[in-house]
């Protein structure tokens, strides 16, 4: 390997004048390696040596870092430094080929989306490579609140496609994935010995697993083809003296049913004149969603909740919390008093990846590769009731006459293929229909989750038993 190169040779290059000083410093060198100045086996300097010589700081140089070893420029080696490339490497913006895992015994799941590897794990690689050499003292100390703000800033940024009227920074905290999430703001919000907890009468089994642990009771709202029933709501709140309702207007988990305007605007109106708290969870995060968030419907009483797992990985559990206005201090009160924030090392990672702009690259391939799938398994069972939608990962399958859902598990299981029965969201003294959820895995080839379709499709055909109405 070479001698580390000495920052002013970076510092006396040709140096661009338009875009983001990090774009700079990264096509400076970029520019350097493709005519020679810069050899393959370079060490480049260290990044405080760099942005001191550049007089900018050490995290633009540590993005620009970033940025070139995601597109293959350079390598980063732990312990060792960043050096030049031996040769150029496909950069994010090339789709990769499907990381198949091991599935279990043999066994195909579909309980939970997973998604493909389209270029964000060598950019969390090249980013974690970053952190020890962007700020060493971050490892040795306990967090600040203001060493979150960068983070909730990008936070901001990654919600601007959202429909949530003005944010501020103050109004987010980061949470460990959205489940967490929603027991940091349960712990904000519910008060008195035993409180209420409203939820659509089938629902994702995570809103009653966190309400059993705060010691709440969860109740079930009935729900029509639009979403929650407002009579009911109202009726069902009252009677209980509900405190929150949790709800999911845009992809309600596991139906798919995206609750309309005038809906939400009744659902809203029910729980101001009720003072009820509403949770809207927004994972999935369509694009396509014109009708207004409950934050802007009820800004006053709504709070938001979504996370990166469902969009780029659900491996690094980071998720953001937004309180209504005025109520961020409440929300971060109870994360410091639970866990201190996440790690520093970990903020500052999610501060890369929510800023890089090849992040939107990266989950927009996603979505499409996802929706690819999608398609297949339209394909293959659309002659059903199929529930869908292409940007949603997951499927909902009401049953033919003379299937049950947790029989038709089962023998869906029993030809490798593992999908969840509607019994799993009902509550536990509601009724469930007889329905499955069908999620994508991305992850094994797409021939494979085809055959896995066909399969279900054989099965709906062949019932155990015809069962008359």
């Amino acid at each position: 390997m070479s001698d580390t190169i000495s920052p002013d040779k970076i510092v006396s290059l040709p140096q661009p004048t338009a875009g983001p000083k990090y774009k700079r410093v990264a096509d400076t060198i970029q520019s350097a390696i493709r005519s020679g100045d810069l050899r393959a086996g370079d060490k480049l300097p260290p990044v405080r040596e760099l942005a001191w010589s550049l007089g900018i700081t050490p995290g633009t140089v540590a993005r620009a870092y970033t940025l070139l070893t995601h597109a293959g420029h350079v390598v980063a080696e732990v312990g060792r430094g960043t050096f030049v490339a031996e040769r150029s490497i496909r950069s994010a913006s090339t789709p990769r080929e499907y990381v198949s895992i091991p599935m279990q015994v043999g066994k195909l799941s579909l309980f939970s989306p997973q998604l493909p590897d389209l270029g964000q794990v060598a950019l969390i690689q090249s980013i974690f490579a970053r952190i020890g050499e962007t700020a060493p003292e971050r490892l040795l100390h306990y967090p600040t609140r203001d060493a979150y703000r960068p983070l909730r800033e990008a936070a901001v940024h990654f919600l601007r496609t959202t429909n949530l009227g003005r944010i501020d920074e103050s109004d987010v905290v980061i949470v460990h994935g959205a489940q967490n999430g929603l027991s940091v703001i349960l712990q904000a919000i519910l008060h008195g010995p035993r409180p209420t907890v409203l939820v659509e009468d089938m629902a994702y089994p995570g809103f009653r697993r966190t309400a059993d642990l705060l010691r709440a009771d969860v109740v079930g709202v009935p729900s029509d083809e639009h979403g929650l029933v407002p009579d009911a709501l109202a009726e069902i709140a009252r009677s209980t003296r509900a405190q929150v309702l949790c709800t999911s207007p845009d992809v309600h988990n596991p139906t798919l049913i995206c609750t309309p305007s005038d809906r939400r605007k009744e659902i809203a109106d029910v729980c101001r004149a009720l003072d009820v708290q509403i949770i809207e969870d927004n994972c999935y995060r369509r694009t396509d969603i014109t009708a207004p968030s409950y934050r802007i419907l009820a800004p006053e009483r709504t709070w938001h909740l979504t996370s990166i797992s469902k969009l780029l990985t659900p491996a690094l559990r980071i998720g953001f919390a937004t309180a209504p206005r005025g109520r961020g201090p409440d929300l971060r009160q109870i994360a410091e008093h639970g866990f201190f924030g996440i790690a520093q090392p970990l903020a500052e990672a999610a501060e890369f990846i929510l800023t890089t702009p090849e992040t939107d690259d990266i989950m927009a391939a996603i979505r499409q590769r996802m929706a690819e799938y999608v398609r297949v398994a339209v394909n293959a069972l659309g002659t059903y009731r199929l529930t869908w939608h292409e940007d949603v990962p997951f499927l909902w399958l009401p049953l033919p006459q003379g299937w049950r859902g947790a029989a038709f598990c089962r023998a869906a299981e029993a030809r490798g293929i593992q999908i969840r029965s509607a019994d799993e969201f009902a509550l536990r003294d509601g009724r469930a229909p007889h329905a499955v959820r069908i999620a994508v895995n991305a992850q094994v080839p797409l021939q494979v989750f085809e055959n896995a379709m066909l399969q279900l499709r054989d099965l709906l055909g062949h019932p155990p038993e015809q069962i008359s109405v």
